[in-house]
């Protein structure tokens, strides 16, 4: 069973609290003019999902990144 890819996302702006509902399986903080959105995401698909999202909330997309996992998955397991 593959484990769930860790992504941060980088949205120009600070989002209110009514924008962050739009993205409930994603922790949220608000740093230099920018939030930017952490969690684990399932698949391909439910990225785009995230990705579509900011498109139809007219948001800025500033940046995507896979983040390394925190927890080590053990011997001859790619990361």
């Amino acid at each position: 069973m593959d484990t769930p890819a860790i992504y941060e996302v980088r949205i120009r702006g600070i989002l209110s609290d009514r924008l962050l509902i739009a993205f409930p399986n994603l922790d949220a903080r608000a740093t230099d003019g920018e939030t930017v959105l952490i969690g684990a995401v399932p698949d391909q698909a439910a990225l785009y999902g995230v990705l579509a999202e900011i498109e139809a909330l007219g948001l800025e997309l500033l940046e995507v990144r896979r983040v390394r996992p925190t927890v080590d998955p053990g011997p001859g397991r790619a990361t």
